[in-house]
């Protein structure tokens, strides 16, 4: 009885110290930098420069305040040539973190947007439950199939992943699994989703073994993400190893920690792969293919990225 009560209170305990850590982050103005991909340490690996820099894509963006107090507004980043061109172009859906509405990581989608995406964000500070996201997404269909809108008919409805930092990795996994249009998505990738128990005991409930289609979840190595025991960490690596082992293995799944990076750097650190994920499974790109799979996958022998688990 006295081993379950230090294990409750242990738990608890980190439940409010990963909360604290949360909130620290979720104050930076902004969370990332305007150009922080030409600071983001690489090693060697060529394809984790290439798509950690800018794409060649020149970015516009669009505005549409709404009356929902909770999402804000919507804000919208695409190629520019979409305006003019007759071409259609895959779409990203961006979950936010605790407190980390798109206006704080601007930097993020502007970065996916010139590799070819378009890419929306809302204000919603609190997305564990995907509910922002899947309405994210409704608005986006909805701009596809209005004849005046910019994006009519430019949308490739058939190429559409979403992807989620801590809370937001949280609301990602809700957006597929959760909401009435989550059979939209093609792909998913997370970033230092709160372990299950943490998540639980914030109300942010998620089901991965529900997750039907490619998945690629990471987290930092630090000791923020990384903790130090099963009772401590944000996203620990056995939280990954439950996720991973709760999808199904006839659905491609890979996790992977980011060396030397915690919790609140995830977002620009690990962007390169996240960039990288979505080119090969939104665009086909075969360059993008060889950062996951083959004998020689790059993130197998990159020193920036360890406990590396796939399973194709």
């Amino acid at each position: 009885m006295k081993k379950a009560i230090k294990i409750l209170v242990l738990t608890v305990l980190g439940i409010i110290v990963a909360l604290i850590f949360l909130f620290i982050f979720a104050s930076r103005q902004p969370v990332v930098k305007e150009n922080y991909f030409e600071e983001v340490m690489t090693t060697n690996q060529a394809l984790e420069q290439k798509y950690t820099l800018k794409g060649n894509y020149v970015v516009s963006t669009w505005e549409q305040d709404v009356g929902d107090e909770k999402i804000g507004s919507y804000k919208i980043w695409y190629p520019t040539k979409l305006e003019k061109g007759g071409n259609k172009y895959p779409l990203v859906v961006m979950a936010n973190g605790t407190g980390v509405p798109a206006s704080k990581y601007e930097a993020i989608f502007d970065h996916l947007a010139s590799w070819g995406f378009i890419v929306i964000g809302n204000e919603d500070k609190s997305s564990w439950d995907g509910i922002s996201s899947a309405k994210s997404l409704e608005l986006m269909l909805e701009l596809n199939n209005t004849d005046s809108s910019i994006f009519y008919r430019k949308i490739d409805i058939d190429n559409i992943g979403i992807a989620g930092h801590s809370q937001g990795g949280v609301g990602a996994i809700n957006a597929v699994t959760a909401q009435e249009n989550g059979n939209s998505y093609k792909t998913i990738y997370t970033a230092s989703t709160p372990h299950l128990a943490l998540a639980e005991g914030l109300k942010w409930q998620y089901d991965v073994s529900k997750i039907n289609i490619p998945y690629f979840m990471t987290a930092g190595t630090l000791k923020i993400d990384a903790g130090d025991d099963k009772n401590s960490g944000i996203a620990p690596l056995f939280s990954l190893q439950e996720n991973y082992q709760a999808i199904s293995d006839d659905v491609t799944k890979i996790y992977a920690r980011r060396v030397n990076t915690d919790h609140g750097d995830m977002l620009p650190l690990a962007d390169g792969y996240m960039t990288a994920w979505f080119r090969y499974y939104l665009q086909d790109d075969k360059e993008a293919e060889n950062v996951f799979f083959g004998d020689d996958a790059e993130i197998l022998s990159n020193t920036n990225w360890q406990d590396v688990e796939i399973n194709r």
